[in-house]
């Protein structure tokens, strides 16, 4: 029996090992959230119209934020239907209530590539959507830097783009980020209880924390799928070490049970 337990410990940690290993490809990649932290209200941005923009201009009411690369052809545009399937499903009016900004992390992008995102998207919604509610940005690599670093979000140039994370990062009228929703679609009524939340200043809770665990990244296909080596190792590892602590425990409840069947 000890082999057994062995055996399925050994098959767990090759399990993990392996699902692991391949994240480690990804390493250079993804979030470190950085709820309650300010964003710096001094960067300098260029809008679709080529405005100079400021971040403190920006910070005027609740912003959802998301980070892309305009020449992106698989996950961003994704993200970006995802918002604007969601916008046109919430409640809360874009200008009163929110403004929505979506920046590119590509300093080779320029305004009209962005007014061209714009027009995709903005065009599609149902909703009347004023022209200011939905800024499309670029700018320089410092302040790229900077808001990057701020928001802890982290991606690397690959020969045909770039490996980033897919995630709507929600800032307070006061530069305070406030939440991150992980994905590339969003339930309504998360992305409202998200900009009410940063109309009070105060950071939530993450969604998609233990989906992210369950689904990694794949650079090939540019979509999240379901990493079965983890979640499997993972179901494993705590199988076993539960069957051994059930089994110890029946084994001592039995050896008190247990007759004395020696003699004098």
């Amino acid at each position: 029996m000890n082999k057994f337990y062995a055996a399925l410990i050994i098959i767990s940690v090759l399990l993990l090992h392996a699902a692991y290993g391949e994240e480690a490809v990804l390493r250079q990649a993804g979030i470190d959230e950085k709820l309650g932290q300010l964003v710096p209200d001094d960067l300098t941005f260029t809008d679709e119209k080529g405005a100079t923009v400021t971040s403190k201009d920006l910070f005027t009411k609740p912003v959802i934020l998301s980070l892309i690369y305009y020449n992106c052809r698989h996950i961003c545009p994704a993200l970006l239907s995802g918002i604007s399937e969601a916008l046109d499903a919430m409640d809360l009016e874009t200008d009163k209530d929110f403004s929505v900004v979506t920046v590119s992390f590509d300093e080779t992008d320029t305004p009209d590539m962005a007014l061209k995102m714009k027009e995709n998207y903005v065009n599609s919604l149902k909703k009347e959507f004023s022209d200011e509610s939905w800024k499309f940005l670029t700018g320089d690599r410092e302040n790229i830097t900077r808001l990057t670093e701020a928001a802890g979000f982290r991606f690397t140039r690959e020969k045909e783009g770039f490996l980033h994370p897919s995630s709507l990062i929600i800032i307070s009228p006061e530069g305070k980020i406030t939440r991150y929703l992980y994905g590339t679609s969003f339930l309504p009524r998360d992305l409202s209880m998200a900009v009410y939340e940063a109309s009070q200043g105060r950071p939530g809770k993450s969604v998609g924390k233990l989906l992210l665990y369950c689904f990694s990244y794949d650079p090939e296909g540019r979509k999240y799928v379901f990493n079965i080596l983890k979640v499997a190792g993972t179901v494993t590892i705590l199988f076993a070490i539960t069957f051994i602590v059930y089994l110890n425990v029946s084994n001592r409840k039995f050896q008190k049970k247990r007759p004395d069947c020696g003699g004098r």
